[in-house]
């Protein structure tokens, strides 16, 4: 596989979220617990935005009017322009040092969002999260200990979905209705491969996944075989997602978080992000409404 390049060394504690804008040209990712959302523009050109809390994720919506967030305490919707504006639609925790953690939107144009205890990681208080298109809310899963993904299918019939933690991969059918099916093991992940992170898929259905604590992202198949790996000059590579003109580059987000002072100086890049051209297309991402 092609070499990672470092795009931007911006050292985020927490980047995560990356999203391919393709109206705009231009790719959105996050430093979660820095509060700051981040865009890079296809010339090169640099933003970001700064917000009041940690932001989890950003997602399009199909009316093109501002964006739908998570953010550490619920989900929003976001203006950037001409300032900073959010609106809160949903409030769902009851329990303390839950937050948002990652989120996509399906073919139907809804949100899958989970959540994850991050003061006691350990707990299984994560739950995943269905918000409909008419702005209703609904609990799919619970007792989650990490939530990271999802990703779907090329068909829409399938949700992949990451218990962190349990270094595991989820797959679940997704009926129309968006109810679930009962979960299978896709794949368990073993010593030395890393944590299953953030997840997309690519025009030929397989699946692309970034493994924290193993500085690889992987590429399997519809069926979990491992087909292609990237090697990172990263311990901790925390998301992916297909953007450019073309759709052939793969944007890749990272972290430092939990290094202490010497961990920090050996991974020097940690925080940056990365992009990979690739011979395979992506698919575009999909918009709430």
């Amino acid at each position: 596989m092609p070499a990672p390049q470092c795009v931007w060394p911006l050292g985020a504690e927490l980047g995560e979220g990356p999203l391919w804008h393709a109206a705009q040209q231009r790719l959105y990712f996050v430093n979660l617990v820095g509060n700051a959302l981040h865009a890079l523009d296809a010339d090169g050109l640099r933003h970001t935005w700064q917000l009041p809390t940690y932001v989890c994720w950003l997602l399009p919506r199909k009316d093109g009017d501002g964006f739908m967030a998570g953010l550490r305490d619920g989900i929003v919707r976001l203006w950037l322009e001409p300032a900073v504006r959010i609106e809160y639609l949903h409030r769902p925790f009851d329990i303390a040092g839950l937050r948002m953690n990652d989120a996509k939107v399906d073919a139907a144009g809804r949100i899958w969002a989970g959540s994850m205890n991050a003061a006691d990681v350990k707990r299984p208080d994560g739950k995943l999260y269905r918000l409909d298109p008419d702005g209703s809310l609904h609990t799919v899963l619970t007792e989650y200990h990490i939530c990271n993904g999802p990703t779907f299918s090329l068909d829409g019939k399938t949700m992949f979905h990451n218990d962190s933690l349990l270094d595991r991969t989820y797959a679940y059918e997704v009926r129309p209705d968006g109810s679930l099916g009962a979960p299978r093991v896709w794949r368990q992940f073993g010593p030395g491969e890393g944590s299953p992170d953030g997840m997309t898929v690519d025009s030929e259905g397989c699946v692309w996944i970034a493994q924290w604590g193993g500085s690889r992202v992987c590429r399997y198949s519809p069926a979990g075989e491992l087909l292609a790996t990237i090697p990172m000059p990263v311990a901790q590579p925390s998301s992916v997602a297909f953007g450019g003109p073309d759709l052939k580059t793969l944007y890749i987000t990272s972290a430092w978080q939990g290094y202490d002072a010497a961990r920090k100086a050996a991974d020097p890049l940690a925080g940056a992000l990365f992009s990979v051209q690739l011979d395979v297309r992506g698919v575009p991402a999909a918009r709430f409404g």
